[in-house]
């Protein structure tokens, strides 16, 4: 080993063979030099933690806002009461009773009897039209449908019909309330309506 060890004692200068110090004779234990690290400088560097991504489920993800969900209310709407109509006709002629030539004989009961249970079957049917569908595989209506619209719950997953069924009575709620709860769609951050935020579903597209 070449080199020049100083002695710990005196602190002369002594050959890397000397076993002792040449000038006050202490006995030298040279240590030899440690061997550089084995481990790449970036490993002994702190480490930084990566910057935060979003899942992949979460990028690009779009909410059904205001104004498209009001058509396709309004589609929906078209769909019940086309199909409650003829039943209201079978049950006292519906509404035309008034336009056939005033309320002759019998006709003012067939009138209100159609009318009464063109309402009811709106109720129940509006009811049961929503909640079977947003609980099937499809999670829309038709009229959501068309505009490629799910309804979810906030893991993005199929809501229950009992779920369906309370979020679709919460929107009498958003109703009675000047329509407060329908319009919150528009400012709320995810556009939920407040029926979304009791029933805590989403209206994703796509």
């Amino acid at each position: 080993m070449n080199g020049t060890f100083f002695c710990t004692k005196c602190g002369a200068p002594n050959s890397a063979q000397a076993q002792f110090c040449n000038r006050c004779g202490t006995a030298l234990s040279p240590v030899p030099a440690a061997a550089p690290s084995s481990v790449p400088a970036a490993a002994s560097a702190p480490a930084r933690s990566a910057p935060y991504a979003p899942p992949p489920s979460a990028i690009g993800l779009r909410y059904g806002g205001f104004w498209i969900r009001v058509v396709a209310a309004i589609i929906d709407a078209i769909i019940v009461r086309t199909l409650a109509w003829p039943i209201g006709l079978m049950f006292g002629l519906g509404g035309l009773a008034g336009t056939l030539g005033g309320f002759p004989h019998g006709a003012m009961g067939l009138h209100l009897l159609g009318s009464g249970v063109v309402i009811v079957v709106i109720i129940f049917g509006s009811w049961l039209y929503e909640a079977f569908m947003l609980s099937s595989p499809y999670q829309a209506t038709l009229g959501k449908m068309i505009f490629g619209m799910k309804v979810t719950d906030l893991s993005g997953n199929r809501i229950s019909f009992g779920r369906a069924t309370g979020r679709h009575f919460a929107k009498w709620l958003s109703s009675m309330i000047l329509f407060i709860g329908f319009i919150m769609v528009g400012f709320t951050e995810r556009k939920q309506g407040l029926h979304d935020m009791l029933a805590g579903t989403l209206v994703r597209i796509g």
